[in-house]
């Protein structure tokens, strides 16, 4: 395990919490996911900081193209799962995944544990275990998102990954239920249709041109289908 004391001295960044002459925590640092909540937690002051496959990363400011994308994934999941009891919306939540691996995805969805779901919390307040679904705004990320965290959520059982890579306005989404990396296209009118969650409906234009109503329209149509209906009845009868 990399102590402050072994860190190295190009990686010195001003402003940052430090124990002697080093940061506790900057990208490119090499730790475990114990070691890297451990100091995250003593840097208050940080609000983004990821380990992705044993490396820190610390992240920019978000700009307010992403603030914005963000906010617009976040009502599209809420409006599902305000209809869908027994799903939990959530967006910048800590998840811890594995010995090298703790995110902060932009938005999720997951199935509460008392319905069949895979995640919990620890400490009772971090997600434990990876959410049904994971969903990434991409600007100055797009390289890590879909490589290093697609093969990180893959692996550790995430089961359906959404990439909005905003300079292209391209929605990348994939289905790991088979163990690869299958792309859905669209369907239903144009509409991306999540396979795990029924009735997740997404229109594509209307979320990149910041359509509420449109987007919302989406969702309805999707909670009103014959398979949301099945999917309610199936996460009630796991209680």
């Amino acid at each position: 395990m990399n102590t402050l004391a072994n860190q190295p001295r190009k990686l010195r960044r001003t402003g940052a919490i430090v124990s002697g002459s080093f940061p506790l925590l900057d990208t490119g640092y090499h730790l475990t996911q114990p070691e890297f909540h451990r100091r995250y937690e003593r840097m208050p002051e940080v609000k983004r900081a990821e380990l992705i496959e044993g490396v820190v990363f610390l992240g920019s400011p978000l700009s307010n193209a992403h603030s914005n994308a963000t906010a617009l994934v976040s009502g599209w999941l809420f409006t599902y799962a305000s209809e869908t009891p027994g799903v939990w919306p959530g967006a910048k939540a800590t998840v811890i995944l594995d010995h090298d691996n703790e995110h902060q995805p932009d938005a999720h969805l997951l199935i509460a544990p008392d319905c069949g779901g895979q995640s919990n919390l620890s400490e009772g307040k971090y997600i434990k275990g990876p959410p049904e679904l994971v969903v990434e705004v991409a600007l100055s990320s797009l390289a890590h998102d879909l490589h290093e965290k697609l093969a990180v959520y893959r692996r550790n059982g995430v089961r359906e990954y959404l990439v909005w890579s905003l300079p292209n306005s391209e929605f990348h989404w994939f289905n790991f239920e088979s163990g690869e990396s299958e792309s859905l296209q669209p369907s239903r009118g144009g509409l991306l249709c999540s396979r795990f969650f029924p009735g997740l409906w997404l229109d594509r234009s209307a979320i990149a041109g910041g359509d509420l109503k449109k987007v919302a329209a989406a969702v309805r149509r999707g909670l009103a289908s014959a398979e949301h209906t099945a999917f309610v009845k199936k996460l009630s009868a796991a209680r």
